[in-house]
């Protein structure tokens, strides 16, 4: 299956997909300014079978104006795609970009924040129990 996670924000989204076989994630350009449709395009350019949007729950658990964004951003990709969107949980997957950044990753700190949070939601899949998106029942 191959995913395409968004890191959603105000003035631009971080893009990241996998390959079909849920091994490589790799950054893709920024979409700025942020466009469901934009990501729309995205989904058919690379034949995505899942979006994964990014979801900013602070550390205590709380999600405010930001978190709200990101949802109604899934819900405008949601109507313009025949494929399922879903949030998941972005807690630190920017502190994780800035220290990949640091390191000398070529990519747009945005794009490889939603190369982490790909990533996150990959491995949770794979872990029995697995944490779940907001939206599965």
């Amino acid at each position: 299956m191959r995913i395409l996670a968004i890191d959603h924000g105000l003035a631009r989204c971080g893009a990241a997909i996998s390959d079909p076989t849920e091994t490589v994630v790799r950054p893709l350009a920024v979409v700025e300014p942020p466009d469901p449709r934009s990501v729309a395009g995205l989904v058919a350019e690379h034949e995505v079978d899942l979006v994964v949007v990014g979801l900013p729950i602070g550390l205590s658990g709380e999600s405010g104006e930001q978190a709200a964004a990101a949802r109604t951003f899934r819900d405008e990709v949601a109507a313009l795609v025949e494929i399922p969107v879903e949030t998941y949980d972005e807690r630190l997957t920017t502190l994780m970009a800035a220290r990949t950044a640091r390191s000398g990753a070529e990519a747009a700190e945005d794009s490889i924040a939603a190369a982490h949070l790909l990533e996150s939601f990959i491995a949770s899949r794979a872990r029995p129990g697995g944490e779940r998106d907001e939206n599965q029942a």
